[in-house]
């Protein structure tokens, strides 16, 4: 394709999709503009930029929602078009018609197109009008809608009409739920999409969320590109996504792909979009909603179609009419693609915002990662908590699956937690790999699937990972900067003590080599052979098998080491002790203390000081990466004391209230 479309595109986004983007503009000759919070500065996407230009150091609605700022930058630098990415201003149809305005070229649909699909409520009575099945809904006010309580068919589905991304979507099961939950609702759709509107909807148990990509120019010509499979979510959080789905049969998919092309031709839509559908056991399938821009999951389309669907959204952006027909288009292997998520799943999926130290991706033939990050690099609560996607391509789904599992193993994110192992756990269900799937399966299992993480964890076989601490600690170059090495420890003390989870593991040194070590670990003899040390990674072999473990040196005596997929930390005893800051004790007037479980921004304070409150009152939501988190009381119990006030920002140091338990 000829760069004479565009000469420089302005990407108002950050991380993962705008490095993306910026891959396809450079192959296409294009020069790319980043724009930047300050928090962003030595991100891997704005050093890869051509020009970069900082937003400021304020909140998302002074920087990367500041759209006057973001349009006055790209006339700055001479941009003719942007490309939104997806979130953010993606969706918000005053920043087409803006561009428009200032003659600059907005990558996506045009404002009307924005407005009409963007609303959930508008979306579902233009498909009804285009003859697309949809579930039973209700719409109006949060009082029109409580008028309506006794009415509703429960379970329903309260959610943000202009909402996306699983934020602000909610079940209600009866009808004392359902005051509480149109408020909250509401409250978080005003807060992510700038409106408060919601509606309910009839809820259908055990669907399959099944969506349609689809491409349109500016000629008439609409096609899709198949579909993509997104069932595996937690709270509406899409985790695992596949392509193609395989609950879908071949006359389901020809039907869906034609219902979802119809509606984008009735309404004159141009450019990359998707439709999003529920899918039910009988094969029957009920329009959801439509993201009109690129979708997170999109690369899975693309290793299936050979599409790059960034190329085709310019191509198209530029005016060119589509380049390939509906009968040019085939779905070729089976396509996984995986969210990397800075959360603690042990933790009941806690928000883990933080520094991670050391970073590797997987690599390798059908394995792509879109990461927004290359190495270390701290992560923001202000931001999604999405690292990376891990895309895997294979021949079929069941190889597909294997592929996925062994990246993930080989995927090494130190210093915060994420989500790895809940993925690891969850590609080796029987039912995933069965195809006994739907949106629902996620949070219905999500007791047992912790249960099994934790077990697998606890089952795993340490003695590799003690094998890879012995050799990083054995054969690292002796630079006299560990006390190890000072002593020359293995000569003096042939026993080796070495710690993990607060198990004292005994190594005998038997006999060194320049590439294997004889040792007596635990009272077994072994022999590990083929060692080869680099700066971040220990290869070895044990018994003809083939280990290769990712580390890192936290201290002088102390190394994080991941195995098989698990990471181990491993202290290592008689050598200097790190320095340890315990930090300040938490205080209170003889009352008991809450502190934020996590870095992030109190967004509601439910009580007053004097209030008495019972097991289970929420007193106070704190805000981290797109999540709310509450703070809930533990007993009943008097409030003596509240330390904070919306809007504050605060951390795992931050007292929040203290309260004096009552019985």
């Amino acid at each position: 394709m000829s760069s004479i479309l565009f000469r420089k595109v302005l990407i108002a986004n950050r991380g993962e999709i705008a490095l993306r983007i910026m891959r396809t503009l450079r192959r296409m000759g294009i020069a790319s503009v980043a724009v930047f919070h300050e928090l962003d500065r030595e991100a891997p996407f704005v050093r890869r930029a051509d020009e970069s230009y900082l937003l400021g150091d304020g909140t998302l609605a002074e920087t990367y929602l500041n759209l006057e700022k973001i349009l006055d930058l790209a006339q700055t630098c001479g941009a003719d078009a942007i490309h939104p990415g997806y979130g953010f201003l993606s969706e918000n149809p005053a920043f087409p018609e803006a561009c428009a305005a200032r003659g600059i070229t907005f990558i996506g649909p045009d404002a009307q197109a924005v407005r009409l699909m963007g609303n959930k409520i508008e979306a579902r009575r233009l498909a009804i009008e285009n003859g697309l099945p949809v579930t039973k809904g209700y719409t109006g006010t949060a009082e029109e809608l409580l008028s309506k309580a006794e009415l509703l068919p429960y379970p329903v589905l309260v959610k943000a009409a202009a909402g996306g991304g699983g934020k602000g979507m909610r079940i209600v099961v009866n009808q004392s739920q359902l005051e509480d939950v149109l408020v909250a609702t509401s409250r978080e759709a005003a807060a992510y999409f700038g409106d408060g509107t919601v509606y309910v909807e009839q809820y259908v148990s055990e669907p399959r969320h099944v969506e349609i990509q689809i491409l349109a120019d500016h000629h008439g010509h609409v096609v899709h590109l198949f579909e993509r499979e997104c069932s595996i979510q937690r709270r509406y959080q899409k985790i695992i996504e596949e392509s193609p789905s395989p609950g879908l049969n071949a006359q389901t998919r020809k039907a869906m792909g034609e219902a979802a092309v119809a509606l984008c031709r009735a309404i004159g839509y141009r450019n990359a979009g998707t439709i999003e559908f529920l899918l039910d056991n009988n094969q029957q399938f009920y329009f959801l909603e439509m993201n009109t821009r690129i979708q997170v999951e999109h690369p899975v389309t693309e290793l299936v179609t050979g599409i790059d669907l960034v190329e085709e959204q310019l191509h198209i952006a530029g005016g060119k009419p589509l380049r390939f027909t509906q009968n040019d288009l085939r779905q070729q292997g089976h396509a996984i693609e995986c969210r990397i998520y800075a959360e603690d799943p042990e933790q009941n999926f806690m928000p883990s915002p933080g520094r991670i130290v050391a970073y590797e991706a997987p690599a390798g033939d059908g394995i792509r990662v879109d990461s927004a990050i290359e190495g270390p690099a701290n992560i923001s609560s202000m931001f999604d908590p999405m690292i990376s996607k891990l895309i895997v391509w294979a021949p079929d789904r069941k190889l597909a699956i294997a592929k996925t599992t062994h990246s993930l193993k080989n995927f090494f994110i130190a210093g915060i937690s994420t989500n790895i192992p809940f993925l690891l756990t969850m590609l080796g269900e029987d039912d995933f790999q069965q195809n006994s799937i739907s949106t629902a399966y996620t949070d219905r299992n999500l007791a047992r699937l912790a249960e099994k993480m934790a077990d697998a964890r606890q089952q795993s076989d340490i003695v590799p990972a003690l094998a890879a601490g012995l050799c990083i600690f054995l054969f690292s170059p002796a630079d006299g900067n560990t006390l190890w090495h000072r002593i020359g420890y293995w000569r003096l003390l042939p026993e080796i003590r070495l710690t993990h989870n607060g198990l004292t593991h005994k190594a005998y040194l038997l006999k060194r080599n320049s590439q294997s070590l004889d040792i007596e670990l635990d009272g077994n003899r072994m022999r590990i052979g083929q060692i080869a040390l680099d700066a971040d990674a220990v290869s070895f072999e044990i018994q003809d098998r083939h280990y290769r473990c990712p580390y890192f040196r936290q201290e002088q005596n102390s190394v994080l080491i991941q195995c098989e997929g698990w990471q181990h930390e491993l202290v290592f005893a008689d050598m200097l002790p790190p320095s340890v800051d315990h930090g300040a004790e938490l205080e209170t007037s003889g009352g008991q203390g809450y502190v934020s479980p996590m870095p992030g921004k109190v967004i509601s304070i439910n009580v007053k000081e004097g209030e008495t409150v019972n097991r289970g009152t929420v007193m106070i939501v704190i805000e981290a990466m797109k999540m709310e988190n509450n703070i809930v009381s533990t007993g009943p119990a008097t409030v003596k004391k509240i330390f904070v006030k919306v809007g504050d920002m605060v951390d795992t140091k931050t007292q929040l209230v203290d309260i004096e338990e009552t019985t």
